[in-house]
């Protein structure tokens, strides 16, 4: 018995440190990752704005082929959506929401399965000497004790994936596809 309250007592303890802890963690995140590009604004550009071409450097299609991706809209303007279904990467979206052309894009993302979420992606493309430096930022608000937690480990959890997409991106780009 005195185990069981024990126990009981430990479980309570880190109930409080979850949701307490959570009161005083941040309430958004921002995971960015950078890498120079030799290849025209045009071609990078293209390669991030249409979910196309998208479909061929993310690291999420390497992670799972066979995921059932589909793309509407028209290329590299508001509107355009990319849509995916799979074991692995779960259920989500992303829709194209601002473009300035050979400069920067702007998508609203939503995690539909495992866990519902929204967030904000970014791509910045900016002149450095004769290449490109590109810049893939995602960032949201964390609601919630969960979320917040969660959030401490965003950079973990995206960081890689969205260096080796940039690095697919960066030999599609330099090969002029």
């Amino acid at each position: 018995m005195k185990v069981l309250k024990v126990l009981l007592g430990i479980i309570a303890v880190l109930v409080i440190i979850f949701f307490v802890g959570g009161m005083f963690l941040p309430k958004t995140y921002s995971v960015s990752r950078t890498t120079t590009i030799n290849a025209p604004d045009s071609v990078v550009f293209k390669n991030v704005a249409d979910f196309n071409e998208f479909l061929k450097w993310n690291p999420w299609t390497k992670m799972e082929p066979a995921a059932k991706v589909t793309i509407t809209g028209n290329a590299g303007k508001p509107g355009h959506l990319y849509q995916w279904v799979g074991d692995k990467v779960g259920t989500g979206q992303m829709k194209l929401t601002e473009a300035m052309p050979n400069q920067s894009i702007v998508e609203e993302m939503k995690f539909i399965k495992p866990m519902e979420s929204s967030s904000i992606v970014r791509f910045d493309i900016a002149k450095e000497g004769n290449s490109n430096k590109v810049t893939w930022t995602i960032s949201g608000e964390s609601d919630g004790a969960m979320n917040k937690w969660m959030g401490l480990f965003m950079d973990k959890m995206m960081g890689k994936d969205f260096e080796n997409g940039l690095k697919s991106l960066k030999e599609k780009s330099e090969k002029g596809e």
